[in-house]
C-alpha cells in the first residue's frame, strides 16, 4: 500500500515541478500537492502529470478550501512550507487530521538577531505538532535547533532540481566551437535581496580593469529591472521559462549571484549541475554546501562590489582554469537531483508512517 502525502507549498517552479515528478514516480508514494498561485508565470508544463491543486489567487487565503482538499486525500503525512502562511499552518490543528503526521520544511538561515530568538515563543503551539522539520542548509539547521528541536527530528534537503537534464551541458560548453564562453551570468529576480545594485557596481569596477571584458547576461525580472537599463555590457534577457535555462547556461562560462539574502539558492545548484564554475556571496546557503573557493568557484564578502569585482576579475584572469572548475562541481550538484531528493523525501515520509502511533521523537 502506497503512503498518501500531501504537500503544501508556496508558488510552482521548474525545479519543484522536477522533484515532484520525481516522489510521483516514487512506488510507495501517493502524492497530492496543494499551491498558492504564486510564480503562476511558470508554464504548466512543469508540473504536467503531477497530482497538483494550483489555488486560484482568490483563494489563496482560503483556509477552509486547504483544509479540505488536504482531506480529500486522507493522508498519512502532510507537509508545509514554513509558517508564514496561515492557510496551511492551520492544518496542523484541524480536528479531522489529528492522526495525521506533520512535516515542515523551512529554509530561514539563522542569523542570530533578536526576532529569531523569540520566534518560538510566537509559533510555540505549532512548532509542537510538527513531527520532522526539514531544512536547506547548516544555517537553517542551527535556526531548528534554536526553535527547540531535537536532532532526531531534523532532516537536511529541501530542494532538488533536475540535475539529469543539464548535466549534459558540461560537455556541450566544452565542445563549442568558440571555446569556452567568455561570459557572465546571472539567473534570478530583479529584487533588492538579491543586490543588483552590487552586481552593476561590482561588474562596472571589472570593466574597468581589463581590455576585454565580458559580458553579464541577466536573465529575471522585477522592481531592480531598472538598474540594468543602459549599463554597457550588460544583457538583460528578462524572465525565462525552466525550458529555456539550459540555453542561458550553455552560453555562459561563470555563473554569478551577488545575493544580500538567499536562503539557499537554487539556481546555484542548477549552474554548477550545468558544469559552470559559481561566483556567490557568503549570504548564499547553497555556496555553503556546494562551492569551495578555487575548486569549483569562489564566494565573496556579501553586499561588498569591491569583493565580488575581484571574483570577476579573478574568473576572467583564470579563463584556463574553467573548464576544470566547472567539470569538478558536477558530482557536487549531483546529490541534489531531483531524484535523490525524491529518495530522500519517500524516506522520511514513510518513517513517519510506519511509526504513526508512537510517540514524537
Amino acid at each position: 500500500m502506497r503512503t498518501k502525502v500531501v504537500i503544501c507549498w508556496d508558488g510552482i517552479s521548474g525545479y519543484m515541478g522536477a522533484c515532484w515528478h520525481a516522489l510521483t514516480a516514487q512506488p510507495s508514494i501517493d502524492l497530492k500537492v496543494i499551491s498558492t498561485s504564486i510564480n503562476a508565470a511558470f508554464d504548466p508544463e512543469v508540473v504536467r502529470g503531477v497530482n497538483l491543486h494550483l489555488l486560484k489567487p482568490e483563494q489563496d487565503h482560503d483556509a477552509g478550501l486547504v483544509a479540505k482538499l488536504v482531506k480529500e486525500h486522507n493522508p498519512a503525512v502532510v507537509v508545509v512550507c514554513g509558517w508564514s502562511r496561515p492557510q496551511f499552518s492551520a492544518i496542523a490543528f484541524n480536528p479531522g487530521l489529528s492522526n495525521v503526521k506533520f512535516i515542515m520544511a523551512m529554509d530561514t538561515p539563522w542569523r542570530g538577531v533578536l526576532k529569531q530568538r523569540f520566534t518560538w515563543l510566537k509559533l510555540h503551539r505549532f512548532l509542537g505538532q510538527i513531527d520532522r522539520v526539514v531544512v536547506s542548509s547548516e544555517r537553517s539547521f542551527q535556526y531548528a535547533l534554536h526553535l527547540g528541536f531535537s536532532e532526531t527530528r531534523i532532516r537536511r534537503g529541501i530542494y532538488g532540481f533536475d540535475y539529469n537534464h543539464l548535466a549534459p551541458l558540461f560537455e556541450q560548453r566544452r565542445g563549442l566551437m568558440g571555446g569556452w564562453p567568455k561570459r557572465f551570468l546571472y539567473v534570478g529576480r530583479y529584487a533588492p535581496e538579491k543586490a543588483i545594485d552590487v552586481l552593476i557596481e561590482a561588474y562596472n569596477r571589472y570593466r574597468t580593469r581589463v581590455e576585454n571584458p565580458w559580458p553579464l547576461e541577466c536573465c529575471g525580472g522585477g522592481p531592480e529591472g531598472y538598474r540594468l537599463k543602459n549599463q554597457e555590457g550588460v544583457e538583460d534577457s528578462g524572465f525565462v521559462q525552466p525550458r529555456d535555462l539550459p540555453a542561458a547556461l550553455l552560453r555562459a562560462g561563470v555563473f554569478v549571484l551577488a545575493s544580500r539574502y538567499e536562503p539557499w539558492g537554487v539556481v546555484v545548484g542548477e549552474a554548477l549541475a550545468s558544469g559552470l564554475p559559481v561566483l556567490c556571496t557568503e549570504a548564499c546557503g547553497a555556496g555553503l554546501d556546494m562551492v569551495r573557493s578555487c575548486v569549483d568557484g569562489l564566494t565573496v564578502a556579501t553586499d561588498d562590489a569591491a569583493a565580488l569585482a575581484d571574483g570577476l576579475l579573478w574568473m576572467h584572469r583564470n579563463y584556463d582554469r574553467l573548464p576544470d572548475m566547472g567539470g569538478r562541481g558536477q558530482p557536487l550538484a549531483a546529490a541534489y537531483s531531483a531524484q535523490a531528493w525524491a529518495d530522500r523525501w519517500a524516506m522520511w515520509i514513510n518513517e513517519l508512517a510506519d511509526n504513526q502511533n508512537s510517540r514524537r521523537a
